[in-house]
């Protein structure tokens, strides 16, 4: 804090002192509230917080062009609790910087056309190309004279019409603020936000562009207050700001790529399943400063990957025009997935070349009279969700014979989707299964040896479509072959898995075949009498699903509940039975790899950032298949737009778990780690913060007789707990 040292100065202070004075009582009967614990500001000092008063919303009140073009908006800037911040950062702490666009739609168009453009000239190629950018030289002035928080800017930038002429005042019209504020003097990092008005100059109703709201793009990329979409340095919050300048005016000039929304996003998340390039090729966008951005690596993470139309075009959202991509087919955005089709010569168009959108929604229709046919809802239907297949449901209803040194006896029902009973005899066979699969005790698993013929650490697996009993309406037992151990104590769980192979298109030149799977379900029983008590809940398949859309694994034997994976996925189990059948031979040299849950999901998604770190995560599995999972980039994004934002635990932790450290729990063997075994909260830790530094400072704080003690410094509400070292700004 800078002592003042002028009349003007002490005057200005004065003021400051004023407004902080103002907002003590509202900060002090908020506290808790205005902030949650991910947020770095939660623990900053009370004292601090209230004289800063840290965040940013910009809103805007009000927008006018005046008959010569001249664009203006009324905008105000304020902190999260609406008091008001001063643009230059002299009466409130932190200066506020803020940027300003403006478009409109043409008539007979759909996308925004932007006022503000400027050539770019490639260093490289010396190609130039046209970019929607921001207007420059315009002026911000207070709404009401000495006043702060609220201001009017007039653009330099005059509005004229796409051919030239003057502006259409019946046009739909939107101005977009965005900027930030920045607070790094007061270790409080830099906050960010945006805001967009819409209208029509000579009056009436607008119809902005609303095809996908910012709601669907985070349900990827973040929903916390310290994550969420963010782009260019962290300013562009929102699809709306984007629209005005990702528009078919802003190209590329090294690359000659189109930026245009319905281009850009749909090529973006295709990345390495574009026709292109699977082709050998690379799809880059290069930016600021020369830098490259190679979209080529991204991995869509939804089950159906790129045809999962709705996780973008979400229903739950609103948007006025989320059905804009099955109504209204284009040559650009269909040309953005599927790059390998020329509209011009009709190659890869069943040979019809197309000159104009004019026709695309007479072949592609919203929907057609079968799946798979050249509707757009047909033409992107997911094999596995297909309504054709009759489905497979496998619920357990009870166990009898759940005590220790008995073999259970499940009771469960195997129906399809509509009900009817299925017979075992169609889980049998080629790739049809039926298995159930039992372990415990639920206060860790993986300790439990349930036989000297079972190599499986932890659990025992066992095939039970030929063994089960059924009646004629689906309801049918399977006995264990495996006992309980007779030592067994606590709740114990079965679990089961299944596989159907389902024809799709059947007696069609299309007729092809599909495998999938029941979501599994898990059972708790008490083996000694005790409270039934289910393994802590530490991620919940929902918050998976919000990203997977339906996680299924393992050939879709594993399907939609973390509570099934983590039976094999155990503190003890590595990818040791795999290694030998490596079809690499690095692999096959390699030691077994570690696959207890928490660590290999930590590090999956940790993913292509582990080779800075100094680590990597490969895992060999089913006939010896190489995964390598350092190509994975997790689509969290920080406030900066960054993605790979790992810190968010509770992204997908339920229950406050990713502050609960598992002291105490089985420890776990991972021979590739340079600690093996290591304590359950080290494993975990450190699969994220794979450092030796981070090893030898959490051997120093294990003991060989009491364990890991980490919860003393990183636990609870401890001064360095992993909620708030894990905090974003």
């Amino acid at each position: 804090m800078r002592i003042p040292s002028s009349v003007f100065a002490v005057g200005r202070w004065a003021l400051v002192v004023g407004v902080v004075a103002g907002s003590v009582a509202l900060f002090s009967a908020t506290r808790k509230t205005e902030f949650t614990v991910h947020d770095k500001a939660f623990y900053a000092d009370q004292n601090t917080v209230n004289f800063v008063r840290p965040g940013l919303v910009f809103a805007i009140k009000s927008a006018n062009i005046t008959a010569d073009g001249t664009m203006s908006v009324d905008y105000t800037i304020a902190d999260p609790k609406g008091q008001p911040l001063d643009l230059a950062g002299v009466l409130t702490p932190g200066a506020v910087s803020v940027s300003f666009i403006a478009a409109y739609i043409p008539q007979g168009q759909e996308e925004f056309w932007a006022y503000n453009n400027e050539p770019v000239t490639s260093p490289i190629t010396k190609a130039t190309a046209t970019q929607a950018t921001t207007d420059k030289g315009g002026t911000s002035v207070p709404a009401v004279s000495g006043g702060i928080g609220e201001y009017v800017y007039t653009f330099k930038t005059k509005a004229v019409a796409q051919n030239g002429s003057a502006f259409d005042k019946t046009a739909t019209h939107r101005i977009g603020i965005y900027g930030s504020r920045n607070l790094v003097e007061f270790d409080m990092g830099t906050y960010y936000d945006d805001a967009v008005i819409s209208w029509v100059p000579a009056g009436g109703t607008s119809a902005p562009r609303d095809v996908v709201r910012t709601g669907a793009c985070n349900n990827c990329h973040g929903t916390g207050s310290d994550s969420g979409l963010a782009a260019h340095g962290g300013s562009r919050k929102s699809v709306e700001l984007c629209d005005m300048c990702h528009t078919k005016q802003t190209v590329d000039p090294d690359t000659g790529n189109n930026m245009s929304m319905q281009v850009f996003i749909h090529k973006l998340h295709m990345g390495d399943d574009l026709p292109s390039v699977k082709a050998g090729g690379k799809y880059q966008i290069i930016g600021h400063n020369q830098s490259v951005s190679d979209y080529s690596t991204v991995a869509f993470p939804a089950n159906g990957a790129a045809a999962s139309c709705q996780s973008c075009h979400d229903p739950k959202q609103g948007a006025s025009q989320q059905n804009a991509y099955m109504t209204k087919p284009n040559r650009d955005a269909c040309g953005s997935c599927h790059d390998d089709v020329n509209f011009a010569t009709g190659a890869n168009h069943a040979n019809l070349p197309q000159v104009s959108d004019n026709q695309c929604s007479s072949c592609h229709m919203p929907t057609g009279e079968s799946e798979f046919d050249t509707s757009v809802t047909g033409a992107h239907t997911v094999a596995n969700k297909s309504a054709q297949l009759a489905g497979v449901n496998i619920d357990i209803v009870k166990v009898d014979n759940g005590v220790a040194g008995k073999a259970p006896l499940v009771t469960f029902t195997a129906k399809d989707n509509k009900g009817n009973a299925i017979p075992m005899s169609s889980l049998t066979g080629g790739s049809n299964s039926l298995r159930f699969v039992l372990t415990g005790p639920t206060t860790d698993y993986g300790a439990t040896n349930f036989g000297s013929d079972v190599t499986t650490p932890g659990y025992v697996s066992e095939t039970a479509n030929t063994a089960s009993k059924c009646d004629a309406g689906g309801t049918c037992t399977y006995q264990f072959t495996h006992a309980i151990p007779a030592s067994a104590k606590g709740t114990f769980a079965v679990g089961s898995e299944s596989r159907r192979t389902g024809t799709l298109n059947a007696g069609t030149v299309n007729q092809t075949t599909v495998n999938y799977g029941a979501t599994n379900d898990v059972f708790y029983f008490s083996v000694d009498g005790s409270t039934v008590t289910p393994r802590r809940k530490v991620v919940e398949i929902a918050k998976c699903d919000s990203c997977h859309g339906y996680l299924s694994l393992h050939g879709a034997n594993r399907n939609d509940n973390t509570d099934y994976c983590v039976f094999c996925h155990n503190p003890y189990n590595t990818d040791i039975s795999q290694r030998p059948n490596a079809k690499d031979p690095a692999d096959k040299a390699a030691p077994a790899q570690g696959i207890n849950f928490a660590y290999m999901i930590h590090r999956i998604h940790t993913g292509e950032e582990l080779p800075a770190l100094g680590a990597s995560y490969t895992v060999v599995g089913n006939g010896g298949s190489h995964n390598d999972f350092t190509e994975v980039r997790y689509p969290l994004m920080s406030k900066t737009g960054s993605v790979g934002y790992t810190q968010a635990c509770y992204t997908c932790h339920v229950n406050g778990s990713e502050a609960v450290l598992p002291i105490g729990k089985n420890q776990v063997t991972n021979p590739q780690s340079p600690l093996s075994p290591a304590g359950a909260t080290t494993s975990a830790c450190t699969a994220c913060h794979p450092a030796n530094s981070t090893f030898a400072h959490a051997m120093s704080a294990t003991d060989t007789k009491f364990g890991e003690s980490c919860d003393v410094c990183h636990g609870g509400t401890a001064e360095f707990n992993t909620t708030k070292v894990h905090a974003g700004q």
